[in-house]
């Protein structure tokens, strides 16, 4: 797994937020990419409230681990499509 991928996506969440982005959670496992200081430290710049599982499971986060999923291979799948025309 890789910080640039889902920084690049935190970056776009960010610019398209309508709300005060301090009113905001990041919830996460504790995978490598959210853990990361670049990660981390975009998130604390914009005051986001940042909240990870105790154990790193990701079974205790089905839902939220569900949706990342999702968004991640249709992220990616536009990304790769764009980068082999």
């Amino acid at each position: 797994m890789e910080t640039k991928s889902s920084l690049k996506a935190l970056e776009m969440a960010i610019q398209n937020l309508d709300k005060p982005i301090q009113s905001f959670i990041h919830h996460s496992d504790r995978g490598v990419q959210y853990c990361s200081k670049e990660y981390v430290s975009l998130l604390q710049k914009y005051q986001i409230q940042i909240a990870m599982t105790k154990s790193g499971d990701p079974l205790r986060n089905a839902v939220a681990e569900r949706i990342n999923g999702i968004l991640k291979q249709e992220y990616l799948y536009e990304e790769l499509t764009l980068d082999l025309k």
